[in-house]
């Protein structure tokens, strides 16, 4: 599928993505962050929403801190992974705003002042459950068919679904319910927006279900490790995608165990179903 690129950003500086909501992207680049984490300023009636602070970097979290022009009402965390939400309390102190997430936000460098679940509200923002990437993360919908999609939907390259943390079933399914919900603009926590989402989620949807099939065919009639068949499916590309690649194979091999189609066998290895075992599966 084709991605989205963009020209690397100016830092600390808040660039104008839509009326109302500007964002100040992070300086972390690197192969899993793209140009880094987009930190979104919303404008609400009764003051401005931080959404995903990103690292702890004094240069940049002054610069989101003054660009909220003393209205600064919470800070919003879309998941708990250190890209997104490392900066959270440093921000806090400079605001004397809440942190939220979502009511099972999980963290090694963050924690949360107040609690989410899935409908809430934040001023204009509604809050939606996403689990699969991370098991606590959340999308954030405005009104007329705009959503902060975090790590959920990105624009330069597809999620990873890190194992065992997260779960391949529920972020395919939490894809489909976004593709469901027909918006218009996705601005997600790394890279430009997605125009026409629908389109684009069906595209991802189709990448992960090509992979399942890769896997299998990969598997064949013999038993393997993850390692074996990232070896297989991804010869020849770089560490940092290697890593990434084989959470992602985990995490599509505990799918396709819950799906009935493989089984984990001795020493970490895994082996297809025949055919006439499935059926027995799926009569049980």
């Amino acid at each position: 599928m084709a991605f989205l690129a963009e020209p690397i950003p100016p830092r600390q500086i808040p660039l104008p993505v839509i009326p109302g909501v500007c964002r100040i992207v992070a300086p972390n680049a690197g192969p899993m962050t793209y140009h880094g984490t987009n930190t979104y300023l919303i404008d609400m009636p009764d003051g401005v929403v931080v959404l995903d602070p990103g690292p702890e970097d004094a240069p940049h979290l002054r610069a989101v801190a003054k660009a909220t022009n003393g209205r600064a009402m919470a800070i919003l965390l879309s998941h708990g992974h250190a890209d997104h939400c490392a900066g959270a309390s440093m921000l806090a102190d400079m605001l004397g705003a809440p942190i939220l997430g979502h009511e099972s936000f999980t963290s090694r460098v963050a924690s949360i002042t107040g609690r989410l679940r899935h409908g809430d509200r934040i001023g204009e923002l509604t809050c939606l459950h996403t689990p699969g990437h991370a098991m606590d993360h959340l999308c954030f919908a405005l009104p007329g068919g705009i959503v902060f999609s975090g790590d959920h939907v990105m624009s330069w390259s597809s999620s990873v679904v890190p194992f065992p943390s997260g779960d391949m079933r529920a972020y395919l399914a939490n894809l489909e319910m976004l593709r469901d919900r027909r918006d218009h603009l996705l601005l997600p926590g790394h890279g430009p927006a997605v125009p026409s989402p629908s389109t684009f989620i069906d595209q991802l949807i189709d990448r992960r279900l090509k992979r399942e099939g890769a896997i299998m065919k990969a598997l064949g009639s013999t038993n393997s490790t993850p390692e074996e068949l990232v070896h297989r499916l991804y010869e020849g590309r770089a560490s940092p995608v290697w890593r990434a690649a084989l959470h992602n194979v985990r995490s599509h091999l505990e799918k396709l165990q819950a799906d009935g189609r493989v089984v984990s066998v001795e020493d970490g290895r895994w082996q297809a179903v025949a055919s006439s075992e499935q059926r027995e599966i799926y009569c049980l």
